[in-house]
C-alpha cells in the first residue's frame, strides 16, 4: 500500500487514539499505586505479582481493571509489564488534568509495557477518546511516538475474529468566533 493510500488511515488513527499525553498526566507515575482484589500472591525473588478476582488498580488519573492483572518488575525492581486480562479488561487515563473523561480501552487482554511506553489491546480491542472509536482484534499503541497500530492479532487467540478495523471520528467542534468566519 503506497503512503498516499496509508496516510489518511494512520492521520485518523492517531486522532482516534489521541496525543501524547493521551494515555498519561505527567504526574501519574509519581503517584502511589493502590490495588484491590480477592487474592494476591507475590514473588519478590522473580519479581512477579499476581491479583485475582475483580482487580482494580490505580495510579493517579490511571485505572486497570480485570479478572487478573500480573505485574512483573525488572532486575531494578522497576515495573516492566502490567498484563490485565479479563472479560473485558479495562484501561483509563485523563489526558490533561482538565479533560472531562479520560482516554478508555477495553480488551480481553491489555498489556501495559511501562519502559517502552506501549500499550497493546489483544482480542475484543477497544479505544474511546473525545467520542472518536477505534475497534479491531488487537491496538497497539506507543504513547511517546505516537505511533499506532490496528488490525488483526496474528499469533494469538481471540474470541471475536475481526478481520478488519472500524473506526468512527467525529466532526471538530467549531467555536462561535470560527463559524462567524
Amino acid at each position: 500500500m503506497s503512503l498516499v493510500k496509508t496516510l489518511p488511515l494512520l492521520l485518523s488513527l492517531s486522532a482516534a487514539l489521541g496525543s501524547v499525553s493521551a494515555w498519561a498526566l505527567p504526574n501519574d507515575n509519581e503517584q502511589p499505586i493502590r490495588i484491590q482484589a480477592n487474592e494476591a500472591q507475590l514473588d519478590d525473588k522473580k519479581g512477579v505479582a499476581t491479583y485475582k478476582g475483580d482487580v482494580i488498580i490505580t495510579q493517579g488519573s490511571m485505572k486497570i481493571t480485570g479478572n487478573t492483572v500480573t505485574i512483573t518488575r525488572n532486575a531494578a525492581g522497576e515495573i516492566d509489564v502490567v498484563t490485565s486480562v479479563g472479560n473485558l479488561a479495562y484501561f483509563e487515563q485523563l489526558q490533561k488534568a482538565t479533560d472531562p473523561k479520560p482516554v478508555q480501552a477495553y480488551g480481553v487482554t491489555i498489556q501495559y509495557h511501562a519502559p517502552q511506553n506501549r500499550i497493546v489491546l489483544i482480542d475484543k480491542a477497544k479505544v474511546i477518546n473525545d467520542g472518536n472509536t477505534t475497534e479491531g482484534e488487537k491496538i497497539v499503541y506507543d504513547t511517546v511516538k505516537q505511533v499506532a497500530n490496528a488490525g488483526r492479532a496474528t499469533g494469538s487467540s481471540v474470541t471475536a475474529p475481526r478481520p478488519r478495523i472500524d473506526m468512527v471520528i467525529q466532526p471538530k467542534k467549531k467555536t462561535d468566533a470560527q463559524k462567524a468566519q
